[in-house]
């Protein structure tokens, strides 16, 4: 047996109200068609459901047996759709996101606080990650998207879109000042202590790349486990390090960079010029297109997007 949804939403309007008349005004239908599908129902299921008098309708114990579940049915339907129409006008909503320290400093941040400030209702749920552990959530369907630097190994089914460039510069404390005036080959740099994050990072191995492009081996001094860690490294004369440029930047503003926000004099860090330049990467957003996202992740792709040709 299969009864459609529509004549169980009658007989609930109608046991609710009482009426068949009233049941019609509310379901914006006519008393005869109620009683209509009332009689079919009644049919369908071969017991009675409604006692009539001319006070209105009653129900059977059959019919309450019957308005137990349904009551519950509709209750759940209505929760539902009073969630999606919610979740429609950004009134409420989840949205999980993965993102590497690089990315999260150098774009995300600002977004974030623009988004919650317009949609305060939408949970935010931040996991600040490796690139790979970035990536790998989104390939498990942990977060509805993620935000990385470049290289990041992604491969079908996952999608890479690139948001904005910038570059890593290489920077010293007043410990070198020797180097302010100097532009450095790569080869010379090799022969200064290198302050790096750790090894089996995506970054690590980027820059063991970028040095065997020379025909270089990259072997540094310091190894630390975040990007935020070089430049206070950097300052204290342990040696000398590439960071991304906008973080640098950042560091010399008040409060603009937290963890940073102690380096703010233009002669306790500088910039060292690179004779071949400085390397190039990327942040990109990564997504499975597999996966649909909801309303809400979908507005803060496109104010990703926006921000990043702001940037651009």
């Amino acid at each position: 047996m299969s009864i459609s949804y529509d004549y169980y939403r009658i007989f609930y309007t109608a046991a609710q109200y009482g009426s068949f008349t009233r049941a019609a005004e509310i379901l914006q239908s006519s008393q005869p068609n109620i009683t209509r599908s009332i009689r079919y129902l009644e049919h369908e299921l071969g017991c009675s459901l409604f006692l009539r008098s001319r006070q209105g309708v009653a129900l059977t114990p059959e019919g309450e047996k019957l308005f137990a579940h349904v009551r519950i049915a509709c209750d759940h339907l209505q929760a539902a759709e009073n969630e999606l129409s919610k979740d429609q006008k950004l009134e409420s909503g989840n949205v999980f996101i993965g993102a590497s320290e690089t990315a999260l400093h150098g774009l995300l941040l600002p977004v974030l606080g623009e988004y919650h400030q317009a949609y305060p209702y939408i949970q935010l749920h931040i996991a600040n990650h490796t690139v790979g552990q970035a990536v790998s959530a989104v390939r498990s369907g942990l977060v509805d998207f993620a935000v990385t630097v470049s290289p990041n190994g992604v491969q079908k089914p996952l999608h890479e879109e690139i948001l904005l460039h910038y570059e890593e510069i290489l920077i010293a404390g007043s410990g070198f000042s020797h180097l302010k005036q100097k532009e450095l080959t790569l080869e010379e740099v090799s022969q200064y202590p290198l302050v790096s994050v750790e090894q089996h990072t995506i970054t690590y191995e980027f820059y063991k790349d970028y040095f065997a492009g020379r025909h270089l081996s990259y072997h540094p001094q310091i190894e630390v486990a975040t990007m935020g860690q070089i430049l206070p490294m950097v300052k204290y004369g342990l040696g000398i390090g590439f960071l991304p440029d906008f973080m640098f930047e950042n560091s010399r503003q008040k409060h603009a960079f937290p963890c940073l926000s102690s380096v703010q004099k233009e002669d306790e860090v500088f910039k060292i010029r690179l004779v071949h330049g400085n390397p190039v990467r990327s942040i990109s957003l990564i997504r499975d297109k597999n996966r649909p996202v909801g309303i809400a992740a979908r507005r803060l792709i496109q104010m990703i997007r926006e921000s990043a040709c702001r940037f651009g």
